[in-house]
């Protein structure tokens, strides 16, 4: 047996499926007695897991038994112990590693058994579940002994076919590979597998056959039906992330097309963004280009034929397939290729032939004769739809649309197109009737199609749900959101057709109560495009849980789809309104007085009472009659309701939509019930009235559309809570009635998002059966994603978690930081949009601790450490360690909170996490980062100069040694630079020693300090420095905080900044003696310390503003990102009234410093990951002051503060993904010259990270102001300064 897994966390949450909702039990105040139970699973489900239907009926007959309840209760205890540690594998891995706590859980189980037979007094019912809960208890223990070894016999069998990193049974990749986008999960995989190379995969498969695990392929886990989510426990996951080769472009002969076509090779695990613009960069044009293109990846476009907003001109992935190569359920090579390629969409031609290759792969000989197989084109969608992925058989053509059930994508080759020269992105915003501007739709694609030289290469929309979801900020100058948003790209070769098409898409939607902008160049382009991606925003105000369903609608019938979804969301609002006035009967009905309210008048409340009823069953009455009444005439409100309308001829439902009549809790009910119980005796009443209409709010169901509306692709989504059974059945109710009506329409139930386990049962019995026909003759064994497609393979067994159960745990939330950790992270969409930015997630250096899956591993640990925490054998110190671990792997960059849909911070977050852990004693010490942080608190001129012999001086120079002396060692060629190993967990010490020392210490970096230098390191002394032959009465004075490492560190920096300055007049006012600005403090989880620095230099500051109040402070420099972060928080405003915070660089472009033209160099900007440029781009701030243009060089230098000493073995995988990006550009920047590359920055860090790439990448690294220094004052400007300061340029003002 192997155990499942889950996180638990309020976010994560998911509906329970329709047939247990149709089972509920008739005890529905009592559906969770289990403890420990934070999911959607009531006790029935649980009960069935481990002990079988027969039991759980046995349960509710003893039920009406129960006397003291003791017995059940000890059962449930039991049951909550199994279920929870079940479904959480840091729970598992804690007892698999503790055999004695093992033995402790084992024995407290088996005496609370023993305490209900000694309690049953022959109760033959009690005795089978006795009987039930021992075998339950026993497989539970004996599945850790299976677990044991059925790991060391997978271990010693794959780690022959790929490194053994890749190779994790860790919680953290076994909770980030349970599910996808949807958070539903069913077993979790026994192992994970991230293979380095596409020829790896084939071995591993035959191996996990022979191994009996079916194989589950994953790439970027974007998933919205769960076609990655494996249903058996004996699964294991192959990762393809690790497959990211991208080719260059190519024009190449593809069979029967007789030109050359431009096409793109790929891994399965390329990123289809990085894909895209690797064909813009050829001026061409990736037709697959799916919402989740940040963070899916090819293979997962292929195996569910993915499409975008893109397809409506050039289809899907399917029709821009070349070929593609896969393996087979045997473990061998299936190598498709396409054949007299229409290069367009497939379902226009007469028949699609393809070529099918089948591949030995140990010989690489034909296993037999290629095969032709032949498809009408008509086959491949439902006739007269542009997008259709419901058909899994598919004529047989394997891979495509099979969602990994009949093999692995390894690699696909994908034609090019060439867009059109010139393209227009046009916004329409609609602020009339949704029934009146959605025709607009069909009306803008039919004009365009009918027009020459002019084509339609996006049509996206969104509703009024939506639109608010996203924070979309109106463009029309009006007060109110539009009703719907339309967005469309339109390009052609002839900018006044193009121009003239756009202006008459416009009058289009001014017919339509709508106005309509147009974007030219592709910054507002993108910009237009900006909201489309945060659609995930949605399901932000539940718990993070969205019901995503994708219908496919003909055109011409997209309008009666729209009217069809406002009728159900009428009817959901309706009926939640008359949910909300039966709760609050209820609540008037049991109120009871508090006895201490001695002006409560039973009397009067009873009269009050009765008024209020009468007024509720009045208010009750009217509504009940609207929603059954929707399709009566606005003449029948005066018969029925004595409602006089002055739309007698127009149905109900859309006078409700046109809000000629009101539906209104607060005018219709509230008002009039705080007029019935009006006085302060009644407060508590109308208290008690307004929190059950926020609850019952809370269980609003409502349906919300966004289309790619081109090809009438729906997105129908539906937000829930899954820890409300009522909600979950109106979701589900909701969500039958959308496929029904999808379906009558003559629509089909998925367009791109696939079946996998969510749409099942929606399914028709035809397609199932014939899907299953093709899996019984490719793959009868199940050795690929055994049970899905297939039927009872719905959501029957899924289930999702759901904090927002925590009843007595909450209590353990309140008093610690872990309530404010799960809080941040609540509202994950788990779409993945933070890893193509992140810096600790780069698959190929071994390194998946993106967000995503920092979360999804936060959770189940919150969990952990809830659920021991209430047990006796406590909370286990290996949790510790790993939550170590994930808080370790974040270099706080804060990048993830830019293309976050619902700005999570993970960077705060991980510093939660080290602040919880500091507090509970359990952050790991480490040596580095506690000198470190001892150097930065310093402020002792004496102390500081000693350690920064001793670190600097010293230290750099006996590491750059070392490395020198291990490089020409055997082993110091690679010392782990370039293919670092995985660091899940802490290496041992002589690995990480090797880690640090792989790239050695800046050189050349001075041996004092600034202040040293310039003899102001007393702090109560004010430093203010002038060069008094350009000093005016007209210059600025500054507030200069040079920072930690402008100042301690590379002093040279400091000097630098101090330097121009000087150059350029200004009177720059120093901090007295040395000060930190408590950024770095805070970012190790010292939050108490980081806020006493900033308190102190604050109140220091004020002293500093009031003493020289006669300078006029009005800008405040910094030369440091992280000194930029933290000074932000200073108030400065307060300090120096009116000034400002600039970034050295910003100031220097104001002043129109340029740097003197410079031969024999080229240079590339290392924007720091903490950016010190908030009020310019840096990228025009570089520009302007080197007087040219300056590459932009991505990706985190891996150094980050303290990081890279305190964790070397992480900063080596960061480190591995910067080389090969500064390798790159490099080489794009100097071509067949030969002349010298420099990487420029801003942040003292990144300096010291940079300088340490120069042995493998031949360049060197310099801060920008140094650079200009060097340049504008001469080789000498360093001594040059300090001699001017130092002779009369210094006044030293006592504090």
């Amino acid at each position: 047996m192997v155990f499942l897994g889950f996180i638990s966390i309020r976010l994560m949450n998911a509906p329970i499926s329709t047939d247990f909702l149709k089972a509920q039990s008739k005890f529905a105040s009592k559906i969770r007695e289990i403890p420990y139970n934070y999911t959607s699973f009531s006790d029935k489900e649980i009960v069935f897991r481990f002990l079988g239907e027969e039991m759980w009926n046995a349960i509710e007959e003893l039920r009406a038994e129960r006397k003291t309840g003791i017995s059940a209760r000890m059962l449930f205890e039991v049951l909550g112990d199994l279920w929870v540690v079940t479904r959480n594998p840091y729970l598992q891995d804690d007892l698999l590693d503790n055999p004695k706590r093992l033995k402790q859980l084992i024995e407290a189980l088996h005496h609370r058994i023993n305490s209900i037979e000694s309690r049953s007094f022959g109760n033959i019912k009690v005795s089978q579940l006795v009987v039930s809960s021992r075998k339950a208890v026993d497989d539970f223990e004996e599945s850790f002994k299976t677990t044991k070894l059925m790991r060391k016999k997978v271990l010693k069998s794959l780690k022959r076919h790929t490194n053994k990193d890749n190779i994790q049974f860790d919680g953290l990749a076994r909770v980030s590979h349970v599910t996808d986008a949807t958070d539903w999960r069913v077993e979790f995989p026994f192992v994970v597998l991230n293979p380095d190379h596409e020829d790896e995969i084939p071995a591993l498969v035959k191996e996990l056959i022979e191994l009996g695990l079916t194989i589950i392929p994953r790439g970027g886990g974007t998933g919205y039906t769960g076609g990655a989510i494996p249903l058996t426990s004996k699964s294991a996951v192959i990762n393809t992330e690790k497959l990211d080769s991208i080719s260059e472009v190519t024009n190449i002969d593809l069979p029967g097309v007789y030109s050359k076509v431009p096409v793109v090779h790929c891994g399965a695990g390329a990123v289809t963004r990085r894909v895209m613009e690797k064909a813009s960069a050829a001026g061409l044009e990736f037709a697959t280009d799916p919402t989740s293109a940040d963070s899916c990846c090819i293979g997962g476009n292929v195996a569910m034929n993915a499409g975008g907003k893109k397809a409506v001109l050039w289809g899907t992935a399917l029709d821009n397939l070349a070929s593609w190569k896969m393996v087979d359920p045997n473990g061998d090579w299936i190598i498709i290729e396409r054949l007299d390629h229409n290069l367009g969409k497939i379902h226009d031609i007469d028949n699609a032939r393809f070529q099918i290759s089948f591949i030995d792969s140990k010989t690489s000989k034909e296993i037999k004769a290629k095969e032709i197989l032949e498809i009408p084109g008509h086959k491949f969608r439902k006739i007269g739809l542009g997008k259709d992925v419901t058909d899994k058989f598919l004529s047989g053509l394997p891979g495509v649309q099979k969602e990994g059930c009949d093999g692995l994508i390894t690699s696909a080759t994908f034609i090019l197109h060439k867009m059109p020269k010139f393209v227009r992105t046009v916004c329409l915003e609609f602020f009339g009737q949704v029934g009146d501007a959605v025709p607009s739709i069909v009306e803008i694609k039919k004009y365009i199609d009918e027009t020459s030289g002019v084509v339609l290469a996006g049509l996206e929309h969104l509703d009024d749900r939506y639109i608010k979801a996203v924070g979309y900020s109106t463009k029309a100058a009006r007060s109110q959101r539009p009703k719907m948003v339309l967005i469309a790209d339109i390009a052609s070769d002839n900018e006044n057709i193009v121009g003239q098409v756009c202006s008459h898409v416009v009058t289009i939607a001014n017919r339509r109560s709508g106005e309509g902008f147009i974007a030219v160049s592709p910054e507002s382009r993108k910009n237009f495009w900006a909201d489309r991606a945060r659609t995930a925003a949605i399901a932000k105000h539940t718990n993070a849980f969205k019901i995503n369903e994708d219908v496919v609608i003909p055109l011409e019938r997209l309008g009666e789809y729209s009217n069809g979804i406002e009728r159900f969301n009428i009817e959901l609002s309706i009926k939640n309104k008359l949910s909300i006035l039966d709760d609050v009967k209820d609540f008037i009905n049991n109120y009871k007085p508090v006895i201490e309210d001695e002006d409560f008048n039973e009397d009067l409340f009873k009269d009050k009472s009765t008024l209020a009823f009468n007024l509720i069953e009045k208010v009750k009455s009217k509504w009940y009659w609207i929603i059954n009444s929707l399709d009566l005439l606005g003449d029948d409100l005066n018969k029925f309701l004595n409602y006089e309308t002055q739309y007698p001829n127009t149905p109900i439902i859309n006078l409700v939509q046109n809000h000629e009549i009101i539906i209104s809790w607060k005018t219709e009910a509230l008002a009039p019930l705080k007029e019935i119980f009006s006085g302060r005796e009644f407060e508590k009443i109308i208290t008690g009235i307004v929190k059950a209409h926020q609850q019952k709010l809370k269980s609003r169901v409502f349906i919300a559309l966004h289309m790619h509306a081109g090809d009438g692709n729906v997105h129908t989504n539906i937000p829930v809570n899954s820890d409300d059974y009522q909600m979950m059945n109106d979701a589900q109710i909701a969500v039958s009635k959308v496929m029904k009506l999808a379906k009558s329409l003559d629509g089909v139930i998925s367009g791109e998002h696939g079946i996998g386990i969510t749409k099942m049962e929606f399914l028709d019995n035809e397609t199932i059966e014939v899907f299953k026909k093709y899996k019984e003759k490719v793959d009868p064994n199940g050795h690929f994603n055994k049970g899905k497609l297939l039927p009872g393979s719905g959501l029957t067994k899924a289930y999702t978690p759901s904090f927002g159960l925590l009843e007595e745990e909450s209590i353990i939330m309140e008093q610690s930081e872990m309530g404010e950790i799960a809080d941040s992270i609540s509202s994950c969409l788990r779409c993945g949009k933070c890893k193509p930015v992140c810096t600790t997630h780069v698959p190929r250096a071994n390194l998946m601790y993106s967000p995503r899956n920092k979360i999804l591993g936060t959770s189940l640990l919150i969990e952990a450490f809830l659920y021991e925490e209430q047990t006796r054998r406590g909370i286990s110190l290996k949790h510790f360690d790993e939550f170590n671990d994930i808080a370790d792997h974040c270099t706080v960059c804060h990048k993830c909170l830019n293309p976050c849909p619902v700005n999570i911070d993970y960077g705060e977050v991980s510093i939660q996490m080290r602040n919880f852990l500091r507090k509970q004693n359990k952050k790991k010490f480490n040596l580095g980062s506690y000198v470190g942080m001892t150097y930065l608190n310093l402020k002792d001129p004496r102390t500081i100069k000693f350690m920064h012999q001793l670190m600097i001086n010293f230290g750099y120079r006996v590491q750059s040694t070392i490395h020198k002396v291990a490089k020409k060692l055997t082993f110091g060629s690679q010392m782990f630079t370039i293919n670092p190993p995985s660091t899940v967990g802490k290496g041992n010490v002589a690995s990480q020693v090797i880690h640090f020392i792989n790239r050695p210490m800046p050189k050349n970096v001075p041996t004092k300090t600034s202040r040293a230098m310039l003899g102001i390191e007393d702090d109560k002394i004010v430093p203010i420095i002038r060069n008094h032959n350009k000093v005016t009465d007209e210059s600025d004075a500054v507030f200069y905080f040079p920072g930690c490492g402008s100042e301690r560190l590379f002093s040279q920096v400091g000097l630098a900044t101090q330097a121009m300055l000087y150059e350029v007049g200004a009177i720059t006012v120093l901090p007295p003696g040395y000060l930190c600005c408590g950024y770095p403090q805070t970012s190790s989880g010292d939050i108490e310390k980081g806020h006493e620095i900033s308190s102190d230099n604050r109140v220091q500051f004020h002293r500093i503003a009031n003493t020289l109040n006669y300078l006029d402070i009005k800008t405040v420099i910094v030369s440091c990102g992280t000194c930029m972060d933290q000074l932000t928080k200073y108030q400065f405003e307060t300090i120096f009234p009116g000034c400002r915070l600039l970034d050295i660089h910003e100031y220097l472009m104001e002043k129109q410093v340029k740097m003197n033209d410079v031969s024999g160099v080229q240079y590339m900007y290392h924007e720091p990951c903490h950016n010190p440029m908030k009020t310019y781009a840096s990228a025009n701030v570089t520009k302007s002051l080197l007087n040219k243009d300056v590459k932009k060089n991505d990706r985190c230098c891996g150094e980050s503060g303290t990081f890279a000493v305190t964790r070397p073995d992480i900063a080596t995988q960061v480190k591995m993904r910067k080389s090969e990006e500064i390798t790159k550009d490099k080489k794009a920047l100097i071509k067949d010259n030969k002349d010298d590359v420099k990487i420029l920055t801003s942040c003292p860090s990144c300096l010291q990270g940079l300088s340490r790439y120069g042995d493998e990448t031949g360049t060197d690294a310099d801060y920008i102001v140094v650079e200009i220094a060097k340049n504008n004052l001469g080789a000498n400007w360093l001594q040059d300064y300090v001699e001017k300061a130092n002779n009369g340029g210094i006044e030293k003002v006592l504090l």
